[in-house]
């Protein structure tokens, strides 16, 4: 019980030292060795009055961010067309462009806006697809993330991520001792960022049901660590059973009907699962040593956590229905905060190697083989993306905690920092319906 106190006491002392966090801000670090040049026109608009977004420049950004694209400047363009007839596709390949897109928008009503997009191959000189999306005025956003997804996924064959959230946590220490810790969530890129809780005392392991409506977290604010679900509609949240000692780690079960956490009430900390609908609580896990940070597999059938009933912390499995544990990961002298990929195929992790620092790697499964992703010394928190395809972690820049990601290839990085601030505790939500 001594290691667990240590542990949730470093947590805390790395929030302590933080500041309010602002904006997040997405910068590419690293992209693929040869991103995909596309040109995205600035959208044509037939209404009177100025709109509030600039679709195609979100559009643009979205692509370039993602760092599978090398998106055109404005600047650069020869021409700006707005319609197929308009379009000439030797001004494209003169400026060495693989794909365009262009669009148009209109007034449906005086809140109510449609966008009709086109995405071009120019060097087939082909229309690869048109589509029309309806957005409110203020919802704009929305609209250039769905038209993101869709360039995406033509051109890539990866379902797009744009139009996810993220929740992450930030910390103001204050003036004093006085502290404020934040739950924000977010559009994908940190723009649109809400509070969703505000407190005085730590907020940790914020976790997405899988049906994105609900978030579970731990809160401090009753002095002690409490585990809560709150709807993000409604904003109503509830205390899930609270009992002496820790209460942490909540991972939703697929279907949304139950909640793996981690108890010590019983004097050691185990893994449980908690049933939502009838409230049955049934201890998973019987083992002296420290049983933490659980997670499902994506059948269901299975809890993946962390142990160090080996000697050190390390990633076990257990069958649920035999409750048969194997253990998962043997490369290193530390693996730890697992997350799976949609498919069950890849594992990411906090794992320590002959380098000694904490990094981000990822193990397939199916080879066994492990990957180190990042060159950084103390990365935490990974969680991955919905299309697998990207994992975002926490990690120190300049001495603060920002986010950064990584593709599960190596291959794309890039980081969210912010002005000021000190952010943890990333956790990126399913695609949203």
């Amino acid at each position: 019980m001594n290691k667990l106190k240590c542990l949730v006491f470093a947590v805390v002392m790395l929030f302590s030292a933080g500041l309010m966090a602002q904006q997040l801000v997405v910068e590419v670090t690293q992209g693929v060795d040869s991103p995909v040049p596309v040109a995205v026109v600035p959208f044509g608009w037939s209404g009177d009055s100025a709109l509030t977004e600039d679709v195609a420049a979100i559009v643009s950004q979205n692509l370039a961010r993602s760092g599978f694209f090398r998106s055109m400047n404005r600047q650069n363009m020869l021409s700006f067309p707005n319609q197929e007839d308009q379009v000439f596709f030797r001004d494209w390949r003169m400026v060495n462009q693989d794909y365009l897109v262009i669009g148009s928008m209109q007034p449906l009503s005086a809140d109510e806006v449609r966008v009709t997009f086109e995405l071009y191959d120019v060097l087939k000189e082909q229309k690869m697809l048109t589509r029309e999306v309806s957005a409110g005025r203020n919802n704009l956003r929305d609209a250039a993330h769905f038209i993101s997804d869709v360039i995406f996924e033509e051109i890539t064959g990866i379902k797009g991520a744009f139009s996810t959230r993220i929740v992450y946590v930030t910390a103001d220490r204050g003036q004093g001792t006085n502290q404020r810790f934040r739950l924000h969530m977010a559009d994908w890129d940190g723009e649109r960022a809400r509070t969703i809780l505000e407190s005085n005392e730590p907020i940790l392991s914020p976790a997405w049901s899988f049906d994105g409506s609900k978030l579970a977290y731990v809160s401090f604010e009753t002095s002690r660590p409490v585990v809560y679900i709150q709807h993000l509609a409604t904003g109503q949240r509830e205390q899930i059973q609270s009992f002496p000692g820790l209460n942490g780690a909540p991972a939703w079960s697929p279907d949304g009907n139950r909640l793996a956490v981690v108890l010590s009430k019983d004097g050691n900390p185990e893994i449980y699962v908690l049933d939502l609908r009838s409230r049955d609580l049934q201890r998973m896990t019987q083992n002296s040593a420290i049983d933490t940070e659980p997670f499902w597999a994506p059948d269901g059938r299975s809890l993946f956590f962390t142990s160090d009933r080996g000697g050190s912390p390390q990633i076990y499995r257990m069958d649920l229905a035999s409750r048969a544990v194997e253990r998962v990961t043997f490369e290193g002298s530390y693996n730890a905060r697992g997350r799976l990929t949609q498919d069950g195929r890849f594992l990411t992790m906090v794992h320590r190697g002959s380098s000694r620092r904490f990094q981000i790697a990822v193990q397939d499964l199916k080879s066994g083989r492990v990957d180190i992703l990042t060159n950084s010394d103390y990365d935490e928190s990974p969680s991955i993306a919905p299309n697998g395809s990207i994992v975002m972690y926490a990690t120190q820049e300049a001495g603060r905690g920002i986010l950064a990601a990584v593709s599960l290839d190596g291959r794309i990085r890039f980081n969210m920092p912010v002005p000021q601030g000190d952010v943890r505790e990333p956790a990126w939500s399913p695609f949203l319906k």
